[in-house]
């Protein structure tokens, strides 16, 4: 997979989650913190990571560069995902479907933020199984990842475009439907 060069994109940063971490040591306690990063353009590119530090800033901060490291394009349909997907990552499973223009992201916690930022304008998600941010982050990523579109599947199966596609059957049969009829009148206007 071809790495996505960050600086020729014009990326947005949003903070997911955040999360204080203590650990007991001989002398006391060491506080750290850990934060879940979302970039995007929202033009097709995203990508999430993960950033650990003693303060929220520098965590944040590490999570961007990591996030930036590991951006992927997503496949669109228009406004909306190729087809639908279900994906798990640990406990977590993501179940994505396109939706109809102007329905919105019906998607909450990391889900939405992620498809936000990849510029997924309609779309149905729902979160299976456990509901941890960071799980149902790493799952949406994955659901993105193996999105296909029509076109990369004919060229997978080795067929034409026109073989494939069910929207080009359905409007070709609907044609040939009505010149079969038109013809069918022509026939009969002229025996009458």
């Amino acid at each position: 997979m071809r790495r996505i060069d960050p600086n020729s994109l014009e990326l947005e940063e949003r903070v997911v989650k955040t999360n204080k971490c203590q650990k007991t040591h001989k002398g006391g306690r060491t506080m750290s913190w850990n934060a879940l990063v979302v970039v995007g353009d929202g033009r097709g590119h995203v990508g999430a990571a993960m950033g650990k530090a003693r303060g929220i800033p520098d965590a944040i901060r590490k999570a961007v560069e990591g996030a930036k490291k590991v951006i992927i394009e997503v496949p669109l349909d228009g406004t909306t995902i190729p087809h639908a997907v279900v994906v798990s990552s640990g406990a977590s499973r993501v179940m994505l479907k396109p939706a109809s223009p102007g329905t919105g992201v019906v998607a909450g916690g990391s889900v939405r933020a992620i498809l936000e930022a990849a510029g997924v304008r309609d779309v149905l998600a729902k979160s299976l199984g456990s509901s941890n941010p960071i799980n149902t982050a790493w799952a949406t990523i994955k659901a993105l990842q193996s999105l296909r579109t029509p076109e990369e599947v004919a060229e997978l199966r080795g067929v034409e475009m026109r073989q494939m596609s069910v929207r080009t059957q359905a409007s070709r049969l609907a044609s040939a439907g009505a010149a079969a009829s038109g013809t069918a009148e022509e026939n009969g206007d002229g025996q009458g």
